[in-house]
């Protein structure tokens, strides 16, 4: 191999390093996961987590952003060695880190990336990276990570890649999660979900309301609907039963106030109602999603509840019933212990708020 081969190889190598800082910056775990060869390792023995293959790390990745408040990764350059064939190599790479979760878990540290390459015909990947924590510090660290724009962007439409990774982030949760271009595609893709005959409680939402599939579920006679056999019922006499028959039918149809770019869904609610089968209750949970309500994180989402969709419910219930609205619960979904069993609709146009 002769120097000139050697340097373009290190400096391909150094920037395979680079790409992958940026990707988990970027939170770009597709890209992160194209990084490494097919049977690539990523191994962390003091989380302990170790990924085999570019499926594993890519789930295992989405499932620790899904953590995070923030992160920042700083990587300093080490060494490489080109292995005598040419076509391998080994280095290292020195990490320094801030991380906050959302649980609160935080810190600083210092790591050591112990990395084997192969050349490959994509080019330079990584065989295995092991990576070494060297010093730690979880003492309360004293920022903070700036927050989300003013709320009037909370009602502009998330582009599409915000929009595919949330959806990833919300497989990597355990929810089945499609995007779709509009209300009508959202209307068919409901009908398809749910089976003729089967008992269905929508949720109070505009979003239902404005996109027709409100309806569709309770006007159609094509459903058991839970919601119109309720509003007939007397709210005292009939209470136990009402609360049985929200609480746990067969599919609960609804919207949320904000999903999560790290894959957590946030209801808010008054009563409390129809918390219980979005909550679990029900046997399957289809939620439609308006571009708008896509946030980076659960602190931004929790902003958008107070500030914006707030004050738009609130106006509407004083002109609808005459009285004010509150949010005096709130349903944070961050995954679905029953994978599967919830299915959210992303739409790329923004509806209901």
């Amino acid at each position: 191999m002769n120097d000139f081969q050697a340097i373009a190889d290190r400096v391909e190598i150094e920037a395979l390093r680079g790409e992958f800082t940026d990707a988990a910056m970027m939170r770009d775990r597709p890209r992160l996961a194209s990084l490494f060869t097919p049977d690539g390792a990523l191994r962390m023995p003091d989380i302990p987590v170790e990924l085999i293959g570019r499926e594993e790390i890519l789930a295992g990745g989405e499932r620790l952003q899904s953590q995070w408040d923030f992160f920042v990764q700083n990587t300093h350059p080490g060494t490489i060695l080109i292995d005598g064939d040419g076509d391998t190599a080994t280095g290292r790479a020195y990490i320094q880190e801030l991380a906050r979760t959302l649980d609160g878990r935080q810190g600083l540290n210092y790591a050591v990336y112990h990395d084997r390459y192969r050349r490959t015909a994509e080019g330079w990947r990584f065989a295995e990276r092991v990576y070494e924590v060297r010093y730690l510090d979880t003492s309360p660290l004293a920022g903070a990570a700036p927050r989300a724009a003013p709320a009037a962007s909370f009602a502009d439409p998330a582009p599409s890649e915000r929009l595919e990774r949330t959806a990833a982030a919300l497989r990597a949760n355990g929810f089945a999660a499609e995007i779709l271009d509009d209300t009508a595609a959202a209307r068919a893709r409901v009908r398809d979900l749910l089976p003729e005959g089967a008992t269905v409680f929508t949720g109070a939402s505009e979003t239902l309301r404005l996109s027709g599939i409100e309806e569709d579920i309770n006007g159609g006679g094509r459903y058991d609907a839970v919601r119109p056999r309720v509003l007939a019922m007397d709210r005292v006499t009939d209470a136990d039963e009402i609360r049985r028959l929200v609480a746990v039918p067969e599919f609960v149809v609804n919207s949320v106030a904000a999903v999560t770019e790290t894959g957590s869904l946030v209801l808010a609610s008054g009563s409390g109602s129809q918390l219980p089968a979005n909550a679990g209750g029900a046997g399957h949970a289809v939620w439609i999603v308006g571009a708008q309500k896509v946030v980076p994180d659960l602190n931004t989402a929790l902003r958008r509840v107070e500030e914006h969709a707030l004050p738009l419910e609130d106006a509407r219930a004083r002109e609808v019933y005459g009285s004010p609205s509150a949010v005096n619960l709130l349903l944070v979904l961050n995954a679905d212990p029953r994978p599967g069993r919830g299915t959210v609709l992303l739409l790329r146009e923004a509806v209901g708020y």
